[in-house]
Order: structure tokens, then sequence, then C-alpha cells
């Protein structure tokens, strides 16, 4: 209908280039809303470690797990770094992800606004998205898919990434932070609408983060992520989450 609208006021050369523009965000909006509605099928925990090497090439191993739980009118996953960190993300229909966030004694400097954001209702601050969950590589947004609930979703082309045809799905931030991503290019599998691999951008436009989810799984009748693995190009860090999917 937007496209409609939009062709009816312009030139015919104009609504041309509009029409195909527009054809492809309509595209990429509904794929991302289509990743947005899969809701688990049931409750379940995967239990792993992080693997972590900073930038300094100085590895450390945290045991965490990942508790799922589905209600009526919500999923949340509940990420547990031991004796670091909690994050709850609330994922709800046609609204933004909540997150919450409880840093303890072994989780280093903190915001301050962490401590006063993990009390309120409506959970953390935009600003606050960006900080590293136990120290890791994957920010609190990451482990949300946040990128998704964006405005700005285009399909680029399809292709073929590490031998599975996907869509490319272009996610632009309209308002990017200067510590944040301006834009996330993912390869999404067209049979399971996992994640192949995902690519995300500095504020100024530069490569930062390489994203690779590998041995998907089905397990009871859904598709899960054995282990994910993201590197920061630009320090030179990287993060493995790696769990162990029950059969």
């Amino acid at each position: 209908m937007l496209a409609a609208v939009f062709s009816l006021s312009t030139f015919a050369a104009t609504a041309q280039t509009t029409n195909a523009l527009s054809g492809l965000e309509i595209r990429g909006r509904q794929l991302a809303q289509q990743l947005l509605e899969q809701w688990p099928a049931e409750n379940f925990t995967n239990t792993g470690v992080l693997q972590i090497r900073d930038a300094d090439g100085h590895p450390s191993s945290i045991p965490v797990s990942c508790k799922v739980i589905v209600t009526p009118n919500n999923w949340r996953s509940i990420y547990e770094a031991s004796g670091i960190a909690t994050l709850t993300v609330v994922h709800a229909a046609d609204q933004s992800n909540k997150y919450f966030y409880r840093p303890l004694a072994g989780d280093g400097p903190v915001p301050p606004s962490l401590f006063q954001d993990r009390t309120r209702t409506n959970g953390l601050a935009d600003t606050d998205l960006t900080f590293p969950f136990a120290g890791s590589d994957f920010w609190i947004c990451d482990l949300g898919l946040e990128f998704f609930h964006w405005p700005d979703q285009k399909i680029l082309r399809g292709e073929t990434m590490r031998t599975r045809f996907c869509r490319v799905l272009q996610s632009t931030n309209p308002d990017p932070p200067t510590n944040g991503y301006s834009r996330v290019v993912s390869w999404i599998d067209n049979e399971t609408l996992g994640i192949v691999q995902a690519k995300a951008y500095d504020a100024k436009g530069e490569l930062l983060k390489d994203f690779y989810p590998k041995d998907f799984k089905k397990v009871n009748d859904q598709w899960q992520v054995g282990r994910l693995d993201i590197y920061n190009v630009q320090t030179g860090s990287r993060t493995r989450l790696e769990f162990d999917l029950k059969k």
C-alpha cells in the first residue's frame, strides 16, 4: 500500500526506482517480522560455557546457562554467567524487547545505570544495551537480536553462504549511538530461518564484529544453535558461546 501511494506522487522514472526500493524494504520488514515471531514451542534449559580471549590474548572460561520460559503473553531468555551476571530478555509480540541485567560481584566495572535500571519495570535504557555480557564480546543487545527490531530492514540479495541458501538482510539503525551499531547484515537460512552469518558495523560504517552461529540441531522439533562465535575485528578479541544441546 505504501508503495502504491508513493508511485502516485512521483514521476514515472522516479516511481520505478521507488517501487523497486520499497519492494526490497517491504520484504525486509516482512522477513524481520517473521524472525521475531519465532517463539519456542516449550520451556527448556541449555548449559554450556562462555570462552573468551580478550584483546591481549588472555583466555578465560565461564560456565553459563540459558533458560527459556514460554508464557501465553511472552517468552523469556535468561542467560546466567556463573557468579558474574544474569541477563533476562523478554520477547513479546509486536513489542520491543525488554532487558533486565543483574551484575554480580565478578562483573568488573559496571556503569551505575545498570544497577539503577535493573529494578525498572521497563528494563534497561537503550544506552546500556552495548554493555558486554560477562565481559565477553556479546553485547546485551546481541543476545536479544535487537537489530531485527530496527525500523529499516531491507533484502539485499539471495546468496549461498556456508553451503546454505540464504536471503541477505540489512538492518539499519536510524539513530546509531557512537559506541553502537549503525547497521547489521545477516545471512538468513531459507529453510530454518536461522542466522548463518552476520556482520555488524560501527557508527562510522566500519566493520566491527563478525558473528558465526554453528552446529544447528533440531531438538524437540525446534532448531537450536549449539555454538556461537563472535569476533571483534577492531580489537582482536573473540568469544565462543557453546551449549551442550540435548538430543
